[in-house]
């Protein structure tokens, strides 16, 4: 069963707030940037919490010059979408999956107080997106449980997402796919292009052209022109008419 979700009805008039996690900055933000974008334009809220700067990925840099690089294109990136953006103080490809790092992410959530999380699939090829998607769920319960006593009241996060990244292909399923606007698609589009990993400039791969292309492989399914797609946890799909309902 798959939920289809358009752009042309009325917005929930409840503003909402997406929370979306990733293992490296620019990970969710080409993933899932234009649905962010398309309900930030709608008067959501957003914000991209990045585990790590993904910093161990350029031919050029040093890690530390490439940390502070991807750490001002991500401010760059969440600007002009229209969201927030937090950093924790992990290291790239170093990402551990304990309880520490599980309590941070919690903090953030009991923080921000998010309707929507998305994050990663757990079927990767990088071990930071795997690790991800693991602190991401026990983050999830950590926040959610009043008897866990922090500095913040507790807060359960409703919805969770998983992105459609092509690091992440392995068992995914799309089972929701949103419908994307010209304006968040174009918005998207621009944003991306502050990645130097995005423009290609690091590995080669062709990463604008890539999800640009991916929205309309999800989208003409759907009866859209351009989709972002997203599963869910395995028995959890309900029919959903909005991606806020």
């Amino acid at each position: 069963m798959s939920t289809i979700t358009g752009g042309n009805g009325k917005v929930n008039q409840k503003k909402s707030h997406i929370l979306a996690i990733g293992g490296h900055a620019g990970d969710l933000d080409l993933t899932a940037g234009a649905v962010i974008a398309k309900y930030t334009q709608s008067g959501h809220k957003a914000t991209f919490l990045h585990l790590t700067p993904g910093e161990k990925g350029h031919p050029r840099l040093s890690p530390e010059d490439y940390a502070q690089q991807k750490i001002e294109e991500a401010h760059q990136f969440a600007e002009i979408v229209g969201a927030d953006v937090r950093f924790l103080d992990y290291k790239d490809a170093e990402l551990p999956v304990n309880d520490q790092v599980k309590y941070e992410v919690a903090d953030v959530i009991r923080e921000v107080k998010p309707d929507i999380i998305i994050t990663h699939w757990k079927g990767s090829m990088h071990k930071d997106h795997t690790n991800t998607h693991y602190i991401v769920e026990d983050a999830r319960f950590y926040a959610g449980l009043p008897t866990i006593e922090r500095e913040r009241p507790a807060h359960f996060a409703p919805k969770l997402y998983y992105a459609d990244n092509w690091e992440d292909p392995y068992g995914f399923e799309p089972d929701v796919f949103i419908d994307i606007p010209d304006e968040a698609y174009e918005t998207w589009v621009r944003a991306m292009k502050v990645y130097a990993y995005a423009r290609g400039e690091t590995s080669g791969f062709p990463f604008i052209e890539y999800y640009k292309a991916l929205t309309i492989v999800r989208g003409a399914p759907a009866g859209f022109k351009r989709a972002q797609a997203f599963a869910v946890p395995k028995g959890a799909l309900v029919k959903r008419q909005r991606f806020f309902e």
